[in-house]
């Protein structure tokens, strides 16, 4: 009887070890098509490889974590995050800083990582154009986009300032490597507003969202519209008669990041690390057109030179594109929207 208790106990506390040793974490981000390519080309390979149980998640944005982080019971050890959202957070004190030590961003384009994030994946905000109206030669920069005169016909534009000010500030006459420089003082920001409210008049709708975009020119409701370059490429393959440009693009990405007091922390950072490999970013192609922030997923061999062509982050064009700039956005964005937003009521 002794023996058998002892055994028994015995077990029970290898058991214990065992599971003690185990490492998890706990991931979330927005469901759908995106989450089930984050999952088959990061998350389930890394965890095989690793051993750390990835349980996931669905959220709603930074909004969970403040809420998390203010009545101290912080569930997410990592989340997927906008590179603006992430930003303002980390200002905001929602999120740790990230271990560079750990996470090898040696190979990453520099601005697809911040102190708060690291990047998961790149997409763009181009102009894309109804072939139906302009055929393949549509416009080809900002400029082309607001002459109104070379290309006549129905525009579509962001309800709101993400995105919206670049192109402005480009179709004026601003070098890409000045917009930020110009952007940086209200006269700069009503600069670019003024540019927009020229173009209001044959601005028939103002979106709000990626699908709404989509569905414009998949509808043929507009001529002409900005939007993120993966959804112009649903359109198309739903049979849309839509093309678009990378040239003066927005190159922007989104990311992952720690929420603050995540329960995980150090096991959440060993994960980001593995999943910032080029090993597994190059798979990502595979089942979303958003390309990888490492730019040494594109040397694999797994990416062909076809598909390369068609993502935001391979280095051809990348290149023709205007990063994003963070700073900008945690410095002036609630300034800058107030000011946007009166224009829209005018």
């Amino acid at each position: 009887m002794k023996r058998t208790l002892g055994l028994t106990l015995a077990a029970s506390l290898l058991g214990t070890a065992v599971y003690a040793q185990e490492k998890t974490v706990t991931i979330a981000s927005w469901g759908g098509s995106y989450q089930e390519a984050q999952s088959k080309a990061l998350f389930d390979p890394a965890a095989a490889n690793t051993g750390i149980i990835v349980k996931q998640e669905t959220y709603g944005g930074m909004s969970d974590v403040r809420l998390q982080v203010s009545s101290g019971a912080v569930s997410l050890d990592i989340v997927a995050s906008g590179s603006g959202s992430a930003a303002r957070a980390g200002a905001e004190g929602l999120l740790e800083p990230l271990d560079y030590s750990i996470i090898d961003v040696s190979t990453f384009y520099p601005t697809l990582k911040s102190e708060f994030c690291v990047g998961g994946d790149v997409f763009s905000t181009v102009y894309a154009w109804n072939t139906a109206t302009y055929g393949d030669a549509g416009p080809q920069n900002w400029a082309d986009f607001f002459d109104t005169e070379k290309f006549p016909g129905k525009r579509a534009y962001r309800n709101k300032v993400a995105g919206a000010l670049e192109p402005a500030l480009m179709a004026d006459g601003v070098a890409p490597e000045d917009v930020y420089t110009v952007l940086d003082s209200e006269e700069g920001i009503e600069r670019a507003i003024d540019k927009i409210r020229e173009l209001k008049p044959n601005i028939d709708v103002f979106w709000s969202s990626g699908a709404q975009h989509a569905q414009l020119m998949k509808d043929g409701e507009v001529d002409m519209t900005t939007g993120w370059n993966g959804r112009f490429d649903n359109a198309a393959k739903d049979g849309g008669k839509v093309k678009y440009s990378f040239n003066q693009a927005l190159l922007d990405y989104d990311c992952f990041a720690i929420p603050k007091g995540a329960p995980n922390k150090d096991t959440a950072m060993e994960f980001l690390a593995e999943i910032s490999k080029a090993e597994y970013q190059d798979d990502l192609p595979k089942y979303i057109t958003y390309g990888p922030t490492n730019k040494a997923a594109y040397d694999t061999g797994e990416i062909s030179a076809e598909v390369a062509a068609g993502l935001p982050s391979s280095p051809a064009n990348a290149a023709m594109q205007l990063p994003v700039s963070l700073e900008w956005y945690a410095k002036w964005e609630t300034i800058a929207d107030e000011m946007y937003q009166e224009m829209l009521t005018e």
